[in-house]
């Protein structure tokens, strides 16, 4: 069976959960398949950029461009399998034009990201109906997680919910693992000895870092604040603006604004006393699985996925969206940076939950089942 999975991000041009899932994915997959990767860029997979004609035209329609190209170099393989809404327009028109069946992978729906027309303008309402007509002809489609599947099925209720089918995002438990180096830590200023809680993501609304943010005010301890790639102007204004207050108002705040090898991430996570995500939307939360697999305590936002890898009470907290949602965040960061030793209890139970449940070769097995089923 031939593969040809189409992607957006490859390494090391990775920059979201998509693109991680997609590398660790194709890693495991070539054990049990043959495996062509189509991708926007990165190294080892089949390149396709955009129409050098569209180089001044919306983004969405240089992404189209690079579609179409992926589109015509998919002969050969036996399932197409895209990945987010830029490369499943390639998925969509290879499956018409060669005959075969069409996989997408739903790491997000744009219909709950109505944020993204700041970024694109008329060019969301485009990524919009890339993925619904996608989506609605897909032979199947993968949700990440079964709060994702429930979100696909109410935003396209024409779809066959036979069709879709529930495979988590896995994790790298040997490569996301403790580690006693504090290098790194140092080298930005961290104090390895006090408490500390961390963020690590973009500068986008989905994170909501500007909640976080205002709620850090009141934490104790130290604050790493990992995040960079801002989707637009404006929130990379409002976010350095709300980091000075934050820094005005209390000490030990360490903004790390370039993206940081893995490696590196690893380091900070491992000695984290907490690791924060306070997502208004998430499909499933990947991050979420690199704290726990490097045995660091969660605190996030009870939405989308989240509670499927996240154990309230056992491996973190879950705090609900709502009016109340930066205070309360605020009194759940602040109860584990105050009693670090039940923090450590709830970091070795998500260690244990993230070997158990989310190894990628798990994920890979369930993925071929479903190619399977789309072949008979």
């Amino acid at each position: 069976m031939r593969i040809g999975i189409l992607t957006r991000e490859w390494p090391p041009e990775v920059y979201g959960g998509a693109g991680v899932h997609v590398e660790y994915l194709a890693r495991e997959l070539r054990s049990l398949v043959e495996v062509d990767v189509h991708a926007f860029g990165g190294d080892g997979a089949v390149v396709h950029s955009p129409d050098p004609a569209l180089a001044s035209a919306n983004a969405a329609l240089q992404t189209l461009s690079v579609d179409l190209r992926m589109a015509a170099a998919l002969e050969g393989c036996d399932v197409l399998h895209s990945h987010t809404w830029y490369a499943d327009m390639a998925g969509h028109l290879g499956s018409l034009l060669f005959d075969v069946p069409h996989v997408v992978t739903t790491h997000s729906l744009e219909p709950h990201r109505p944020w993204k027309a700041d970024q694109l303008g008329g060019g969301y309402r485009v990524s919009s109906w890339a993925e619904k007509v996608a989506l609605h002809d897909a032979a199947a489609v993968i949700a990440v997680s079964n709060g994702m599947r429930d979100d696909v099925l109410a935003a396209y209720p024409g779809l066959d919910p036979s069709r879709v089918h529930v495979v988590h995002n896995g994790i790298d438990t040997v490569e996301y693992a403790d580690v006693a180096s504090v290098d790194v830590l140092e080298g930005l200023g961290v104090d390895p000895s006090e408490p500390y809680a961390i963020f690590v993501g973009r500068i986008t609304h989905q994170k909501g870092v500007e909640h976080l943010l205002r709620s850090a005010a009141s934490w104790p301890g130290q604050f790493v604040f990992c995040a960079g790639a801002p989707d637009t102007p404006e929130i990379a204004a409002s976010v350095a603006g709300l980091v000075a207050d934050l820094k005005a108002s209390r000490p030990g705040v360490i903004w790390v604004q370039e993206m940081k090898p893995r490696a590196e991430i690893i380091q900070l996570l491992s000695h984290a006393t907490v690791f924060v995500c306070p997502s208004i939307y998430e499909p499933l939360g990947i991050v979420n699985l690199e704290a726990m697999s490097c045995g660091t305590a969660v605190v996030a936002s009870r939405v989308g996925g989240i509670p499927e890898v996240v154990v309230d009470g056992e491996t973190g907290l879950l705090v609900d969206l709502g009016p109340s949602f930066e205070h309360d965040l605020a009194v759940a960061v602040r109860s584990m940076l105050e009693d670090p030793a039940r923090a450590s209890l709830m970091g070795a139970a998500g260690r244990a939950r993230a070997v158990s449940e989310f190894s990628w070769s798990t994920i890979a097995e369930r993925t071929v089942e479903v190619y399977d089923s789309v072949l008979r």
